[in-house]
Formats: C-alpha cells, structure tokens, sequence
C-alpha cells in the first residue's frame, strides 16, 4: 500500500504544471466527411439520387479522345461477362436497324493495333469508359480551357524566339 502512495505522489511531481487531469471534450462536435454529423449507431440518410437524363441528344466533348458520354437511361442494363445490353443497338451489325450511334472502329483493334473481326475483349465493358449524365449542379470547380479557346496575348515575344 505504501508503495502505491509513493508511485502516485511521484506522478504528481513528474506531470507537467497545468496538465489537466481528465481528457478535454472538444467544443465542436466529430464530423466525418461522409457520415456528417450522425452518431455511428444511426443510419444516415442518403443523399437524392437524381434523374439520369433521357434526351437522346448527343453532347459535345470537352477534349479530344473524351469518350462520349451515354445519352438515355441504361437502368437494369446487363453489362457483365455473360451478357452486354449496349451491343443489342450498338453493334455495327445492329446499328442501322436500331437507329443508334455504332460502337467506333477502335473498339475492334487490340493492344497491338491489329484490327480484329470483333469487339476487343478490352472494350466490352462499356461503362468503364462511357457513363450516363444527370443534369446536376458540379460537385467541385473546373477551370478546364480547351487548347482551342488559349489565345496568346499580343506583346513581346520571348528572348529565344527572338533569335531565330
């Protein structure tokens, strides 16, 4: 017992001055960045899901080699190993009769370049690259400025251009 006396009295003197005793409660609650502010042990509500767009209209791309984006509902499409739905309209052989865009020319070449008599196995799944849009608000900023739209201001040209 006397040793335990000892020991705390010792704690005592170690402690820095003015360390409290208890830990501190913050004076903000926790927030997780993707539970907010609801307690682990209740569900949180999900946020809305909104409508995809329907349109049939085909964008416009943002850069070159952007894949297009999908412009109807693909709702309950199979897209797996064992069934593609988009090929049922988008195949070349099914396009014409279908009305819908065929799938490109470079959906038929392999990693080599060799043009193949199929889709390539690498583009069969088509919402790895392609997806359907909603009319949403962005959810970050984007300053993109396509190379086209980039005019150098009139001025001096620089030192090495010059030269030539």
């Amino acid at each position: 017992m006397r040793h335990w006396i000892v020991l705390a009295a010792l704690c005592c003197l170690l402690s820095p001055p003015g360390a409290p005793a208890q830990p501190t409660i913050p004076a903000e609650p926790f927030h997780d960045g993707l539970r907010g502010t609801t307690p682990l042990d209740e569900e949180a509500k999900p946020p809305l899901i909104f409508p995809t767009e329907n349109k049939d209209v085909i964008r416009g791309r943002a850069y070159a080699q952007q894949p297009p984006t999908i412009p109807h509902k693909i709702d309950g499409y199979q897209v797996d190993k064992n069934a593609n739905r988009c090929l049922s309209c988008h195949a070349r052989s099914r396009a014409a009769e279908s009305g819908a865009v065929p799938i490109g020319v470079s959906h038929y070449s392999d990693r080599s370049g060799a043009t193949l008599g199929s889709l390539a196995p690498r583009r069969y799944f088509c919402t790895q690259c392609h997806v359907p849009q909603a009319d949403t608000k962005p959810l970050v900023g984007n300053t993109f400025t396509d190379i086209e739209d980039i005019r150098v201001a009139p001025g001096p040209k620089p030192a090495a251009a010059r030269r030539n």
